[in-house]
């Protein structure tokens, strides 16, 4: 699974994803990051990519052109990847995803879908009021969106869906019984010591967990998950 994002800031991802089971992943090979900066792109002399909005209003947009040669080298380096390794263009599926409030609620079974059908992944994170609508009209894209609230751009989206696509590949997390969305489990969880004190007020475990008992177990498990 390789993932292209475009963003005007790389290094906002840089602690995420160089700590614990993505750092692991991207180390193994299980999955692949690149970036591409529109300003890369950019023809202007101090490499600008945003101006104001027509109809007026707050802000400033980026440009559509240079996040159009930005996605448009995202493509070129999927390509470049099959003619390197002589791989079927058929077993390489790309997916663009253009992260929008008002896009397509993301999910688990949305990223469950996308780890099994497509090879590599295009991020789009825009900034400021957005990026330019006619880039939407180039390439076939998806708009998604991680919840109903306003962020300050698309990184953090990026991260989410990076993040929950990354987990359905299989390795990635070692043990693939690991996906807490594939088992019967509580939404919560326990462990040693079985009872601790505090502000005077003892917290045990639930003792349906200390029985031993594992159809119990299950049903609490159940039970616990449907609450």
């Amino acid at each position: 699974m390789r993932f292209h994002i475009i963003t005007l800031f790389s290094d906002s991802f840089s602690s995420y994803l160089n700590e614990s089971i993505i750092s692991r992943a991207i180390e193994d090979k299980k999955i692949k990051v690149s970036f591409y900066n529109p300003r890369d792109y950019s023809s202007d002399k101090w490499k600008r990519v945003d101006q104001k909005p027509y109809s007026g209003g707050p802000g400033m947009v980026l440009q559509a052109l240079p996040v159009i040669k930005a996605i448009e080298k995202a493509l070129a380096k999927v390509k470049g990847k099959r003619r390197r390794t002589k791989v079927n263009p058929r077993n390489t599926k790309v997916k663009i995803i253009f992260f929008s409030p008002g896009g397509k609620q993301f999910d688990t079974d949305y990223a469950k879908k996308t780890a099994k059908k497509y090879t590599d992944i295009i991020l789009v994170c825009g900034r400021y009021e957005g990026i330019d609508a006619r880039v939407k009209k180039v390439f076939k894209m998806e708009e998604i969106s991680v919840g109903p609230f306003i962020l300050t751009g698309g990184e953090l989206p990026a991260m989410v869906v990076l993040d929950c696509v990354a987990r359905q590949v299989e390795g990635v997390l070692g043990n693939f019984d690991s996906l807490e969305e594939s088992r019967i489990s509580s939404h919560d969880v326990y462990t040693r010591p079985e009872v601790f004190e505090y502000k005077g007020k003892k917290y045990k475990v639930p003792k349906v967990l200390l029985s031993g008992n594992h159809k119990n177990i299950e049903n609490w498990k159940i039970k616990s998950k449907k609450v």
